[in-house]
């Protein structure tokens, strides 16, 4: 155990993490722990992998969430007596708070749209607020993205430490007026808000000049941390246009006044090729060539592509949306890809869904490339298996928060091909078979011809002999197991955490 995590235990300060997203959460937490799991991306797979990691040194650790009856496939009506009582009861050492209100029960996933968004946010942040802070009466607040935007300012006015952990750049902007009616009495704290323009009365400000969710929770913060270093030091420099300029601006002040840093997320602990039953035949990075050829040829079987156990196979493992993930790049380069006749041809698997998807399919269906191509819609078993089948993971977005496909891809031997930004830069280095060295493929000119210079370095080292490739891959797949892992990342939160306890809380910036 760390210096910074005995520290913190021998301080034992209560901390309370608010998500709207988690997991898993582990057994002697309460007595919901084990129904609980809402996840939309990597903020779930992170703020579980904290928890636990807190949970199991013995901190005072406490956990907010919305309470998403039908996901967590409650159904009140039928429980008898006894399972109700434990059920509504506030057990003093029960860890998980669970914020209730009539517009999570019945929710299918986290997100919806922006006016049902944003409704839950509020309703969320409203217990947070107004029941669970004083009755945690915690220390630090650990608050993640926009939905919990709100609460570092009542931090600020209650002189309770606030970590910001931003995941991604997705905001929302609401009047003072909508947070009171939904039950906040933001009067309290409103000045630690940040508004669309400079505020000056209350009441001025109240019904006419919206509050930006995110940038608020970004200035109010005590601290704050992206989900990748390279990220965080792209946005101070105003690499991405699609980041707001007050975003921009006030991650800037922050890192300026030593308060911002970036803390890599990591794959849910289930992504492992030994024990994911997702996979036609498990494997270990001794035992992955053979495994993987059949995997693969069960794959090709099941989406109808030509069966080929040498033929290169790419997944592409993220959202089809153009404006983040590169997928317009990869559209345009996809024809040249798999044209080539100089070996066996390369084949593709999308496992995705997004915008782009009607796009791609009109390019596969125009070319004719039924037999080398298999776009299907997110199927998380399906993606496990493609992962277990691929020799190659497509990864070209133009801008990465974090990141986790390139990371699972490189537990599962199949090793990604990516832009150099952000969290592919943090994650992914350039592959040196000569030095063994290196997990991946890198491009940094962000368009078709960038992502085909790097496909081509990819498929050289598929022609590589094979003993010298499965070498690699193991070699790969054994350093990924050691340092993709939640440990790590909730060993860098801890640090933050006695960070935040050691440095006086100031309230004015």
């Amino acid at each position: 155990m760390r210096s910074a995590a005995k520290s913190l235990l021998r301080r034992k300060p209560r901390i309370l993490v608010a998500t709207p997203e988690i997991t898993y959460l582990p057994q002697g937490m309460g007595n919901m722990a084990d129904r609980l799991h809402a996840k939309a991306g990597g903020m779930a797979d992170v703020s579980a992998a904290l928890v636990s990691a807190l949970f199991d040194m013995g901190a005072d650790i406490h956990v907010a969430l919305p309470h998403y009856r039908r996901m967590f496939h409650v159904d009140v009506a039928n429980l008898i007596s006894e399972e109700l009582r434990l059920y509504k009861s506030k057990l003093p050492e029960s860890r998980i708070h669970l914020a209730e209100d009539r517009v999570f029960y019945y929710k299918d996933s986290v997100y919806s749209s922006h006016d049902a968004d944003l409704k839950v946010s509020l309703a969320f942040q409203r217990e947070i607020i107004n029941n669970i802070v004083p009755t945690v009466q915690p220390d630090i607040i650990h608050c993640n993205d926009w939905m919990t935007g709100l609460i570092p300012a009542m931090g600020r006015r209650l002189s309770i430490p606030c970590l910001f952990t931003i995941h991604n750049i997705h905001t929302c902007h609401t009047t003072l007026a909508t947070v009171e009616d939904r039950g906040i009495d933001a009067a309290e704290f409103w000045r630690f808000l940040y508004f669309s323009r400079m505020p000056s009365t209350y009441e001025e400000t109240r019904d006419s000049n919206p509050v930006d969710l995110l940038t608020s929770g970004i200035f109010a913060a005590h601290f704050i941390n992206t989900v990748s270093p390279s990220f965080l030091i792209e946005i101070i420099e105003g690499r991405h246009q699609i980041v707001p300029p007050q975003v921009r601006h006030e991650i800037a002040q922050k890192f300026h006044a030593g308060c911002a840093t970036g803390i890599l997320n990591a794959p849910d602990s289930s992504y492992n090729p030994e024990t994911d039953r997702c996979l036609i035949e498990r494997y270990t990075a001794a035992t992955h060539q053979q495994a993987k050829r059949r995997n693969k040829i069960a794959l090709q079987k099941r989406l109808g592509l030509t069966v080929n156990e040498r033929a290169p196979l790419f997944l592409w493992p993220s959202r089809l949306d153009p404006t983040q993930k590169g997928c317009q790049i990869f559209g345009e380069a996809l024809p040249a890809m798999i044209s080539r006749e100089d070996r066996d041809s390369p084949q593709i698997v999308v496992v995705a869904s997004g915008v782009y998807r009607p796009r791609l399919l009109d390019i596969v269906s125009s070319a004719g490339l039924g037999r080398k191509v298999a776009i299907r819609e997110f199927d998380e078993p399906l993606q496990r298996l493609a992962f277990g089948a691929a020799d190659f993971v497509l990864m070209p977005s133009s801008f990465e928060p974090c990141g986790l496909p390139q990371m699972i891809g490189c537990l599962y031997g199949a090793l990604p091909v990516a832009h150099d930004t952000g969290g592919l830069h943090d994650t992914v280095e350039q592959m040196d078979v000569n030095n063994h060295s290196g997990n991946g493929f890198l491009f940094k000119v962000f368009d078709a011809n960038g992502l085909l210079w790097a496909v081509e370095q990819a498929l050289r080292f598929h022609g590589l002999p094979a003993r010298v490739r499965v070498s690699e891959i193991a070699r790969v797949m054994r350093q990924s197991m050691k340092r993709f892992t939640h440990s790590s990342t909730a060993r860098q939160y801890i640090d933050l955490y006695e960070r935040m306890l050691m440095r006086p809380l100031l309230r004015h910036f």
